[in-house]
């Protein structure tokens, strides 16, 4: 595959795209609802709760800390992670003004 021009869109629409790439996958979205139903999950607990390996959960793991969907705390050997709510904000209001748009659409 080619490299995507991502040069002149509004950094807002870059940073979003990012956020849905990394949400495009069953494993990611099951990890976001299984952690958006616990206060924090330690790691080797979505092994229990996931049909894959721990580092397969561990790489989607990273995927979703690293656009900020979670965060992670370090806790003695494990690290439990829990959702990041400032960005599922920005995820929210992004979609809100999408949806306050096509409210006010008439067309089609």
């Amino acid at each position: 595959m080619g490299i995507t021009k991502i040069e002149g869109f509004d950094p807002t629409i870059t940073n979003m795209a990012e956020i849905l790439k990394a949400l495009g996958h069953p494993a990611r979205l099951s990890i976001i609802k299984y952690l958006a139903n616990k206060k924090e999950c330690v790691n080797s607990v979505l092994v229990d709760e996931l049909p894959l390996a721990q580092s397969t959960i561990s790489r989607h793991l990273s995927e979703l800390k690293k656009v900020g969907l979670i965060k992670g705390t370090i806790v003695g050997n494990s690290v439990n992670y829990c959702i990041d709510e400032s960005i599922w904000q920005e995820v929210n209001t992004y979609f809100q003004d999408i949806l306050t748009g096509l409210q006010n659409n008439n067309c089609c």
